[in-house]
């Protein structure tokens, strides 16, 4: 139903439950996903009665990345701006993911304080492939995760699972600890998470300060190029682009 929410709402006994429900695109960043996840993320923030934010998805993907069809997408400077709104947030947000994460999606991932992953759930920095880099995500990805293997899957686009996830350090834990996590942050107050919160986040907002406009400017530069034009529409129409050995 074209009127239903794109982020659907709901509250767990503390925890406002925000779920991506764009089935028809795999939840990719369209600006009406962002728009409402903005609000629904501002909406949980200002709550008395909200502890932390559980960000799931519907569907077999959990972020597909940039809505490549959708003109009205905010661009790179949009997508920042989400991604510093969850790292700012006083109140932690937790992904849960049991499926796919792709290009942009990782960066969403990242944002969050804590997350868990399914078995069924796979991973991929794919904008190497289509003439891309993964510059606006790189904000919150590259302080978490470990070096040798940003290196790897930056530039191969490989496909890994949730066990990799974990060891790099993109992904918290599997999802069986998911309770015992939300457990734990009803159990804190408010003040101490959120200043316990600061100091986790302090050196991925200093990437924000230092680096949000030079990647911007590198994302919109690569969006323009010949070669993006050309690994955009080979996405589109599921073939190989020119380039491809």
């Amino acid at each position: 139903m074209p009127d239903a929410p794109f982020v659907r709402r709901d509250h767990r006994r503390g925890i406002a439950l925000l779920t991506l429900d764009s089935p028809h695109n795999r939840n990719a960043l369209s600006a009406r996903l962002v728009t409402e996840l903005h609000e629904g993320l501002d909406d949980a923030v200002k709550d008395p009665g909200v502890r932390a934010i559980l960000l799931a998805h519907a569907g077999g993907t959990f972020c597909a990345g940039a809505d490549l069809k959708d003109p009205a997408a905010g661009g790179p400077l949009a997508l920042a701006e989400l991604l510093r709104s969850i790292v700012e947030s006083p109140k932690p947000v937790v992904a849960e993911v049991t499926g796919h994460v792709r290009a942009g999606g990782l960066g969403l991932l990242a944002a969050c304080d804590i997350s868990v992953a399914g078995a069924g759930a796979s991973f991929a920095f794919t904008e190497a492939r289509i003439g891309l880099a993964p510059a606006v995500i790189s904000l919150p990805v590259l302080p978490r995760i470990d070096p040798r293997a940003a290196a790897r899957y930056y530039l191969t686009g490989e496909v890994f699972d949730a066990a990799e996830a974990i060891r790099i350090g993109l992904v918290s834990a599997a999802d069986d600890a998911l309770e015992r996590i939300l457990d734990g942050l009803r159990s804190a107050s408010p003040q101490g998470l959120a200043e316990s919160k600061r100091l986790t986040t302090a050196e991925v907002l200093h990437a924000f300060d230092r680096d949000t406009q030079a990647l911007a400017e590198q994302s919109a530069r690569l969006f323009a190029s010949p070669e993006a034009a050309e690994g955009m529409r080979s996405f589109l129409e599921r073939r190989d682009p020119s380039w491809a050995l």
